[in-house]
């Protein structure tokens, strides 16, 4: 300790000394480490917010749509188009245990919905409650979401996205009890959708469509067969084989070749997920490799600095060695120093880029960018980059030092 002490006491005074030059050296350093956190944690902040805009369809889920058949099977010939009821989409449910939620959905277009004289013609769906939490649909505080109960009694009731509700009603007013017409039924509204960000879709945004209970659908506009099917798996990494079990099982109910993938049209968006992977990696790269060329810019600087250090201290180190300094002596002390400067200089950048992540959060750009996050990975990725840095640029200006013949420093 007492050793550390004097070397840092020995760093100030030769800091305190060559003011300028400290600066300059240390401003290298501490520039890089803002650059590497602030372009780290920036990859992180776009991340969360690419994943949450693609999540706003839904985790984990796949729509089918219904096609027709392309290969003859079994006596069966092409061009036979495969519908299936809502029972038909209970046994995806009943032998594909990877599964864990499915719902049919009917799904019309050109039905007016008004309220008074505001009328809307958006996509009216039938559902069943699992669909809500499978397509990340959640109601706004003091309403609620479709139940088992809406469904069995065939209720005229209606879940209203939140910009039809706006368009309808007023913004961010409060319909809860209140009557729409569909047609011309009445539905009471019984909830109004939570504002999400949503950049996928299929027929509408969820925030413009309306939602009532499929049962409900199917008395008031006499459809039988479902227009697609939504399901969600338990594990990602078995959508490819859920995919396949799907061919196969309604293969084996409607007849047609399990190979046939005209049949069943399927969108799996666990593929967004391999794409935030794939881009991310390359993106978080990206400002990696800026990053760190930056800070190796600051720890050649560096690097520099303690050659002259050593050039300076020629004599110095020749006294130590004739007085019974070892090598490794002279190359540790030389070590020690470089990465007092350099912890110095990164606690400053850590500190700076702490003060701009602060202020870049406060200003509402989450929505465009994300919400730019100093996480445990960045800190720790940014503290192993300074440390090699740190080591090189130390090392071989210490063995330089450590090597130097005695007699020569002494007539230095």
């Amino acid at each position: 300790m007492r050793y550390f002490t004097e070397t840092l006491a020995d760093v100030l005074a030769y800091m305190r000394q060559y003011k300028s030059r400290t600066f300059m050296t240390m401003f290298g350093i501490i520039w890089g480490t803002m650059t590497v956190i602030l372009l780290l944690s920036m990859g992180v902040g776009v991340k969360k917010q690419l994943s949450k805009s693609m999540h706003g369809i839904g985790e984990g889920i796949g729509i089918v749509w219904l096609g027709e058949t392309s290969i003859p099977f079994e006596g069966y010939g092409r061009g036979r188009g495969i519908r299936m009821t809502d029972d038909d989409i209970e046994i995806a449910r009943r032998q594909i245990p990877d599964i864990k939620r499915i719902s049919p959905e009917f799904s019309k277009w050109g039905t007016p919905i008004r309220v008074g004289d505001k009328m809307n013609k958006p996509n009216i769906t039938g559902i069943i409650p699992e669909y809500g939490p499978m397509r990340n649909i959640w109601p706004e505080h003091g309403g609620r979401w479709l139940n088992e109960l809406d469904l069995k009694h065939r209720r005229r009731v209606v879940f209203l996205g939140n910009r039809l509700r706006d368009f309808l009603f007023g913004e961010n007013e409060n319909v809860i009890g209140r009557y729409v017409y569909i047609g011309e039924m009445p539905f009471q509204v019984i909830g109004v959708m939570r504002h999400k960000i949503q950049d996928s879709s299929y027929n509408q945004r969820d925030r413009d469509r309306a939602f009532i209970p499929s049962t409900t659908f199917q008395s008031v506009f006499g459809y039988r067969y479902v227009s697609n099917f939504v399901y969600q798996i338990k594990n990602p990494k078995l959508a490819e084989s859920v995919q396949q079990q799907l061919y196969k099982v309604y293969g084996k109910v409607f007849k047609f070749d399990p190979n046939d993938e005209e049949t069943l049209h399927i969108w799996d968006t666990n593929e967004f997920d391999k794409f935030i992977l794939y881009f991310m990696l390359g993106f978080n790269g990206f400002m990696g490799v800026i990053g760190v060329i930056t800070l190796m810019v600051g720890g050649i600087g560096l690097a520099n600095i303690m050659y002259v250090v050593v050039q300076e201290r020629t004599r110095e180190i020749g006294i130590r060695r004739a007085t019974g300094a070892k090598q490794q002596s002279i190359m540790k002390n030389f070590i020690i120093e470089t990465f007092i400067i350099i912890g110095a200089s990164a606690a400053v950048g850590f500190g700076l880029a702490v003060i701009i992540l602060a202020i870049v959060q406060s200003f509402p750009v989450q929505e465009y960018i994300g919400q730019p996050e100093l996480n445990v990975n960045v800190a720790l990725i940014t503290i192993f980059i300074i440390s090699v840095i740190g080591f090189a640029a130390g090392y071989f200006p210490a063995r330089r030092a450590s090597r130097l013949v005695v007699v020569e420093c002494l007539r230095y």
